[in-house]
């Protein structure tokens, strides 16, 4: 019977993990199985930057909702929670009108937003560029967590609430039978549940190999790297710049946005690799900076390469040091993060013999937007009802 269980969850990045937690806090017995020693996905991968405000309006709701949970953890227990806000920053008329719009829009929405003048923001963000900066709009609820840290420290927690986790467990089969579901790993251990979710991003092809073939998913490979500590440096919040403005859901809301996007250059260099340029100071005091987008296919995903490329990381650069002037630009660490999206949803859902539910392709939203998404799927999936 210690094998039995009311959730079985598959995979243990941002996206289980939270499904896990919302079900233990509503008093379920849960397991958790991870392929890995230690999550490698996209959860550990990213800027780290929880950013509601890039959202359009339902998964900002999503985000928002994660912004509480994150906090109330943190209250609880150190996952590396840091709420220093996030701003966006315009370069030019036409990012500014985006930034005056959404600004509106949060108003309407009862998220906290404040526009930011030229002067204030070379104030508050030293080594800004005076000849980049037109305006900032600050978020001051959003948070930044260190995300190679983050997952494990909740997994800890989580522990504590009784979560029993499974690291190296490579789940092969799940069997549907009258009442359960039957999971069965690589290495012969079997565990029951009532309900299984699988969070494993394009590798749940390896059990539904139909379904994966069947589905729209595409992967994205997202290429940042790391400065070395800056000296005597601060970094006050996430920054996030006017490709960001342009490239973000959120501003898509925005009435201007199909004019301002209709004359962009198409040809150009951030589109060809999907770049927008982000910084965030890690709690070392290093800066992260990136990131690109190139896409493939979830089933040709060979496509993307396993390697840098180098003339991504060096525009990359070339586009941030036009932002700001940091101390020091020597980079310490590359690397690239890989994440599965829908071309037709915001998220891929499949439900196989009513009590296996696949959930995946949550896209780049995942950091952002998997606690607050996790808590009304897990209500909805034991037909349950908040306190």
């Amino acid at each position: 019977m210690e094998n039995k269980y009311d959730l079985i969850v598959v995979g243990g990045g941002a996206l289980g993990t939270f499904h896990a937690y919302h079900a233990i806090k509503k008093g379920l017995k849960v397991a958790l199985l991870e392929k890995d020693g230690k999550p490698q996905g996209a959860t550990v991968r990213n800027f780290g930057q929880v950013v509601p405000s890039g959202m359009d309006s339902k998964w900002q709701l999503y985000g928002r909702e994660s912004l509480a949970i994150y906090k109330s953890i943190q209250s609880k227990f150190d996952i590396s929670v840091r709420q220093e806000g996030s701003i966006y920053i315009a370069s030019n008329e036409e990012e500014t009108q985006l930034l005056l719009e959404l600004n509106a829009i949060n108003l309407a929405n009862a998220y906290p937003s404040k526009l930011l003048t030229q002067g204030e923001c070379l104030e508050k963000y030293p080594g800004l560029r005076s000849d980049y900066v037109k305006m900032g709009l600050f978020f001051p609820e959003e948070i930044m967590v260190e995300p190679r840290l983050m997952i494990g420290r909740l997994q800890d927690y989580l522990r504590e609430l009784g979560l029993e986790i499974f690291f190296n467990k490579t789940v092969i089969e799940c069997n549907a039978l009258t009442n359960w579901v039957q999971v069965h790993s690589t290495d012969n251990t079997t565990l029951s549940g009532t309900k299984v979710i699988i969070c494993n991003g394009s590798d749940f092809k390896n059990l539904y190999p139909n379904k994966f073939a069947e589905s729209d998913l595409i992967v994205s490979k997202l290429q940042m790297m790391q400065t070395q500590p800056q000296p005597n440096y601060k970094l006050p919040s996430s920054v996030l710049t006017g490709l960001s403005i342009r490239r973000y859901e959120a501003f898509a809301e925005c009435p201007s946005y199909s004019a301002i996007k209709a004359k962009e250059n198409h040809e150009s260099l951030e589109k060809k690799w999907g770049v927008h340029i982000l910084f965030k100071q890690a709690a070392d005091g290093s800066i992260i900076i990136g990131d690109s987008h190139e896409y493939a296919p979830a089933s040709r995903i060979e496509e993307l390469g396993i390697d840098l490329n180098m003339d991504i990381d060096h525009f990359i650069l070339q586009e941030a040091k036009k932002i700001f002037d940091l101390p020091t630009y020597r980079i310490q660490n590359r690397w690239y993060g890989l994440y599965s999206q829908c071309k037709s949803a915001d998220i891929y859902q499949r439900t196989i013999d009513r009590n296996i539910h696949i959930v995946t392709g949550i896209g780049g939203k995942g950091m952002t937007g998997s606690a607050g998404f996790a808590k009304e799927n897990i209500n909805s999936i034991f037909n349950l009802q908040d306190a």
